[in-house]
Order: structure tokens, then sequence, then C-alpha cells
């Protein structure tokens, strides 16, 4: 058992270290959350989101460009866009904002 764990990590180090250094479609960096400054009572938005059948790739086209769009606003505390692995085109966007004027003002940008 034990040589068979090592043998199989060794074949995991192996394939990382040779894998083309890519990321998923939807990875991006994000600037670190220090959640100690996020006020109390903070506005916060979690929504979810399903492409149409056939339509999971106009949905992702749409909704990348957000990231860093919402994440420019000084209003924004916290924005994450996650797409379900197994569930491709289902989306869900998880927002903080100081108040819920903050989030209306963001809303309300063009």
């Amino acid at each position: 058992m034990q040589t068979l764990v090592h043998s199989s990590l060794a074949a995991l180090l192996i394939a990382a270290a040779t894998a083309p250094a890519t990321r998923p479609a939807v990875a991006q960096e994000t600037p670190r959350v220090h959640y100690q400054e996020i006020p109390e009572g903070a506005y916060s938005v979690v929504a979810q989101v399903r492409a149409k059948p056939g339509k999971e790739d106009m949905l992702r086209a749409a909704t990348l460009p957000l990231i860093d769009l919402v994440r420019s606003d000084p209003k924004n505390l916290v924005y994450f866009l996650q797409e379900d692995r197994a569930k491709p085109g289902h989306f869900i966007f998880y927002e903080v904002f100081a108040s819920q004027a903050d989030f209306d003002a963001h809303n309300a940008m063009p």
C-alpha cells in the first residue's frame, strides 16, 4: 500500500511538473480579501445564473468581462464569479458592497 501511495504521488508530481502552465477560462487572479476590513452591515448579493442549453459559451463570454469591471469599482469590496465544473453554464456570483446604497450606485453605472 505504501509503495502504491509513493508511486502515485511520484506520478502526480511528474505530471504536474510536465503539464503546461495553463489556467481554466474562469480562473483569474483575485485580490487578497481582508475580511476584517468588511464593515458590519455590509450588503452582499449571491446570484445563480444558468445558461439555456447550447448557450453556455455565450453566457460565459458575457460574464467573464464582468470580473474586472466590477472589481474596478471602488465601492466593490468582494466579487467572485464561479462556474460549476460539473454543470457548465451554471454560474454563481458573489458580491459584497459596504452598503445597499453602494450596491445601488454600482448597478446604476452604465
